[in-house]
């Protein structure tokens, strides 16, 4: 094939792959549809193959798409990382970073001064919201970069960048553990470690009801702190006033989980490639809480 694949051309092709229709597509590359339209058929003309197969209203790509989809990502990011090596301004900007609020009070202190204090011309906007909507943000570049928990089965991609136990925890001050059917206090029915705390409890026959559901970790704390419910955490979650319940008081282990940093395709930088960097510094030195025992 002696024509050479247009990069805009591709950064609209990733974007329909991702939004998952021409008209969602051209509002993240800033197009009408029909600009995206003809681009496509340009690219398609370039490729010599169909890339595109509708679906109802949605475009989903053919097996030739899936192929260009790997080219596309590489040679955009190859590309984007060209221009950033020669690019010897001092890193300034806008950043914009998302996480679950799990995470914020834990992680962002140390996330945020270490940067700082590396980019101080730097601007970072930070959006608390569940993992889904993060994962959401991210193909809609409404963000450029999210930490997030990982699950394997759920195609979330992304670098698991820290390990960590889930733990039951309750109030170190009352005994709700002790209640038939167990109290609980957990996310939404959608959340990851809710579907693993009733699984396990499920599995062993144990009577639950849960009576608090929050996205909030904030919430969900309160309610333990508060002796209301027992709740599930990962271990940096832990905070003064809660005890974790192990299997001697009835509460088997539970599975790890997996914080990973997921990225956007629609920017490359070298202040994101920065913020990339503190984040998994910070990560790896993170301490655990000591919980009351």
């Amino acid at each position: 094939m002696s024509q050479m694949l247009d990069l805009d051309q591709l950064r609209t092709f990733l974007a329909i792959a991702e939004a998952g229709s021409f008209t969602q597509a051209a509002a993240i590359v800033n197009k009408t549809q029909s600009a995206v339209s003809m681009q496509m058929r340009r690219l398609e003309e370039r490729i010599g193959r169909p890339i595109f197969a509708r679906d109802g209203r949605l475009s989903r790509l053919t097996e030739d798409g899936e192929r260009l989809l790997h080219y596309a990502r590489k040679m955009i990011k190859l590309n984007d990382e060209t221009i950033s090596a020669f690019d010897e301004t001092e890193l300034a900007g806008f950043v914009r970073l998302g996480t679950p609020d799990d995470y914020a009070d834990r992680f962002l202190p140390e996330i945020m001064a270490r940067f700082s204090r590396s980019n101080p011309r730097a601007e970072i906007e930070v959006t608390c919201a569940p993992t889904p909507l993060l994962v959401q943000d991210l193909k809609s570049n409404r963000l450029d970069i999210a930490i997030i928990s990982h699950v394997r089965d759920r195609g979330r991609g992304g670098d698991v960048v820290r390990h960590e136990p889930l733990v039951w925890v309750a109030s170190a001050r009352h005994c709700v553990h002790e209640e038939t059917p167990l109290p609980l206090a957990l996310g939404r029915a959608t959340c990851d470690w809710r579907k693993a705390a009733v699984e396990s409890l499920e599995a062993m026959g144990r009577d639950y009801r849960v009576l608090y559901s929050s996205w909030s970790t904030a919430g969900v704390g309160a309610a333990v702190m508060a002796g209301l419910a027992v709740s599930v955490l990962p271990e940096s979650a832990l905070r003064p006033g809660m005890r974790v319940l192990s299997d001697r008081e009835g509460f088997p282990k539970l599975p790890h989980c997996e914080i990973a940093i997921l990225r956007s395709w629609h920017q490359q930088s070298r202040l994101i490639d920065a913020l990339a960097e503190h984040i998994v510094s910070s990560l790896d030195n993170l301490s655990v809480p000591i919980a009351a025992e």
